[in-house]
């Protein structure tokens, strides 16, 4: 069996999702028909321990436009979707979460400036309601995305938009181990717009994320996105080395002057030694980037099962 590529394909990653899989299906439909494009739906299953696979099967078999690809394992929140995302062939791709604080309504916005000719265009949750812990995170890994980062992200900007077919082979081309896709998104540079919303609350079900969950992405985006992390140490030991010199100079001057000379002179050693140390960590990690970016080839997931998937697709 042959297929027509879709002009948009929508990625829903879902764990434990049995209360809204059907609902979520039904409302991007409803909302991508009143488009006039041509669409599919691709769920994208995380080791579902309840019936979430078994509902998803039924509405592949009553709707063609309905896939499911089945994971061998919870192969986490940034590889399982990115693998969904590259499976997709679309001429562009929609991704969104399954539980509706991804709004549908925004669907026909996204493809009306798609076909205006915009790459990506990402939702931006206008506000994020959440407790002091997870704010200050929040607030704090965006603070050293945006000093410490190649590329400024965008906060609060999930990775909930579309992206056009030449963004996703783009990113995909990058085999990246553990895909920051929000992040990767601004570093391919392509035209971009954002759409703020306001999140809804939670339909039905409780949320996967945790604190774990939501720092894990913290630490992705940051290793992902920043070069001159790793070098940070490398900067430490200059400065390190500046104040050494400076200790040497008072020293110096101690020396000149007939005061005691002992505490410059143990104190530019100590410093000198700790300049050495952290500017070696900072080779040494520069030289794991270099080793990271030559050695992209791990596979983002095992997949158990593809259903609804026609032959060519």
């Amino acid at each position: 069996m042959s297929f027509d590529v879709p002009d948009v394909s929508i990625v829903i990653p879902c764990r434990n999702e049995e209360l809204n899989a059907q609902v979520i299906a039904a409302a991007v439909i409803a909302q991508m028909e009143t488009t006039g494009v041509s669409f599919d739906i691709i769920f994208i299953d995380n080791e579902s321990t309840d019936r979430t696979v078994e509902i998803i099967r039924a509405m592949c078999a009553a709707d063609p436009r309905i896939r499911l690809i089945i994971n061998t394992r919870n192969f986490g929140q940034m590889r399982s979707p990115t693998h969904g995302i590259y499976a997709a062939r679309g001429r562009a791709v929609i991704g969104m979460c399954a539980d509706f604080q991804d709004s549908p309504d925004l669907l026909p916005e996204f493809v009306r400036r798609w076909q205006a000719g915009t790459d990506i265009v990402l939702g931006v949750r206008e506000a994020e309601e959440s407790g002091l812990i997870l704010s200050t995170i929040r607030s704090i890994s965006y603070w050293m995305a945006k000093n410490f980062g190649d590329f400024q992200t965008i906060p609060n900007a999930t990775g909930f938009g579309l992206y056009s077919r030449r963004v996703v082979d783009a990113i995909k081309a990058l085999n990246e181990p553990e895909p920051f896709y929000r992040g990767l998104l601004v570093e391919t540079g392509f035209p971009l717009e954002t759409i703020p919303y306001v999140r809804p609350p939670r339909a039905r079900g409780k949320s996967n994320n945790n604190f774990f969950t939501l720092l894990d992405f913290a630490v992705a985006g940051l290793t992902g996105s920043s070069k001159r992390l790793l070098r940070f140490p490398l900067y430490l030991g200059v400065v390190g080395v500046l104040l050494a010199l400076m200790m040497l100079v008072g020293g110096a001057i101690a020396f000149f002057t007939g005061r005691p000379i002992a505490g410059w002179l143990i104190g530019s050693v100590m410093q000198f030694q700790f300049a050495l140390l952290f500017g070696f960590i900072g080779l040494m990690g520069d030289h794991i980037r270099q080793i990271s970016e030559r050695t992209r080839q791990t596979p983002l997931v095992h997949e158990r099962e593809r259903v609804n998937f026609p032959d060519g697709y």
